[in-house]
């Protein structure tokens, strides 16, 4: 089954101490850090494709491009958007516009991409890393 261009995703949160720069170690700043915005957007852009996957698919980031514009403090709403642009022609590869907002505006944008893989065979395969 192919997954269409389209598809939304959106995301809401409140900025935790545990997202601050200054806990994640992305900086010494006590606002949200860029990693945490990434891992808002790998999350949502994850979430809004998953119902559409087959049984035992699930996908993984494997690139992401983004700036962070503005900054966000402690306690403010963050809101994340993600719209499905893409899908390579093997089915496999999905490509997403990603925008990011807290109250006052904009804070990021960029695109991401993810893979779809097998998660069973794609976590045995990290695990046997492991186990040389």
């Amino acid at each position: 089954m192919a997954i269409t261009a389209g598809i939304k995703g959106e995301k809401k949160f409140i900025v935790s101490e545990d997202m601050l720069a200054s806990r994640v170690g992305s900086g010494l700043v006590n606002v949200f850090a860029t990693p945490s915005m990434i891992a808002g957007i790998e999350n949502t852009a994850a979430m809004s494709v998953q119902p559409e996957l087959e049984e035992g698919k699930t996908t993984v980031g494997i690139a992401i491009t983004v700036s962070h514009v503005a900054a966000t403090p402690l306690g403010m709403e963050v809101r994340i958007e993600t719209e499905l642009t893409e899908t390579a022609p093997n089915g496999k590869v999905m490509t997403f516009k990603v925008t990011c907002y807290d109250e006052a505006g904009l804070i990021g944008e960029g695109t991401h991409q993810r893979a779809i893989v097998d998660r069973a065979r794609f976590e045995a395969r990290a695990n046997a890393k492991g186990a040389k």
